[in-house]
């Protein structure tokens, strides 16, 4: 869809960096996002702003809102406010460092640089998607070709929402300790796959991950396009989980399930892995090789 940012559709790329920003001086957010807007190299980056960014420029995005948090049940799934977000995509780590700098520069001084996040792609499954650090393939379930289009993007709502996207970003950090305490099947019935082949096991149990996130098993069906990558930080290191939908629907609906909102039942997943952080945006569209603004009045 040539209305939408390149990199929503396009496959996980060999690098990426996540950069998280806060507002700062809301008097000259509009000259910011101009200048964001105007920069080059756009299928290199995915942008995305957060419900401050909108409310200060006294506009409103339809259906963007803060990501709930759905703490409970003994898990924890904390969230905080992002006033705007950018995936930078490449193949050369320093191209990313040097995108940033650009980037930051542009939106001074209206936004404050905040969270930095470097992820990779790792090794290949039996489908061709990466897989996480645990070894599992992730992705499998993703729509293909009009599907995704239909999953991801915004249609049939006019000009300056058309070809745009709505993103949940989490950060999962995992236990690889407490990962490694469970036997491979009992690896596999946490996931409800088997890592070696990546087939789903009929007699998973009702925490397995695929059964809890089963996106045909929700009314309406629940289709979300995942583009997450694995990301380390020092010791620290696991999955930064990014979901694009033409609404926060249909992840929202999964993540209550995960974190045992609907039945008291918590996904497996909670056992090794936590998200750290969380926040939905969204992304405009573009126009003309430029971020489309005008929903936001500029």
């Amino acid at each position: 869809m040539k209305s939408a940012q390149t990199g929503i559709l396009q496959a996980v790329p060999p690098q990426g960096r996540y950069l998280s920003y806060s507002l700062e001086q809301p008097a000259v957010l509009a000259g910011a996002l101009d200048r964001l807007a105007g920069l080059p190299g756009g299928a290199d980056r995915v942008v995305g702003l957060g419900l401050a960014t909108v409310a200060a420029l006294g506009r409103q995005v339809p259906g963007l809102r803060e990501m709930p948090d759905l703490s409970g049940h003994g898990v924890s799934v904390p969230t905080g406010p992002v006033a705007l977000w950018c995936w930078l995509r490449g193949e050369d780590r320093g191209d990313l460092v040097l995108q940033t700098r650009r980037l930051d520069l542009a939106l001074a001084p209206a936004f404050r640089p905040g969270l930095v996040v470097d992820a990779f792609r790792h090794g290949r499954g039996p489908n061709g998607h990466g897989r996480d650090l645990t070894g599992y393939e992730d992705g499998t379930e993703n729509p293909q070709g009009e599907a995704a289009i239909q999953a991801a993007l915004v249609q049939g709502a006019g000009p300056g929402l058309d070809g745009s996207s709505y993103v949940a970003v989490q950060q999962w950090q995992h236990d690889f300790a407490a990962f490694e305490r469970l036997t491979p099947q009992q690896q596999d019935d946490a996931v409800g796959r088997r890592r070696t082949d990546n087939e789903e096991l009929d007699d998973a149990p009702a925490s397995a991950h695929v059964k809890r996130t089963a996106q045909e098993s929700f009314e309406p069906e629940a289709f979300v396009l995942r583009r997450s990558m694995p990301w380390s930080m020092g010791a620290s290191a696991g999955l930064m989980f990014v979901a694009f939908g033409h609404s926060l629907d249909a992840f929202e609906v999964q993540m209550r399930r995960m974190a045992g909102q609907d039945d008291g039942v918590t996904d497996a997943l909670f056992g090794f892995s936590r998200p750290v952080n969380g926040a939905y945006l969204w992304c405009p569209p573009v126009l003309d090789g430029r971020l489309d603004l005008r929903q936001l009045g500029l």
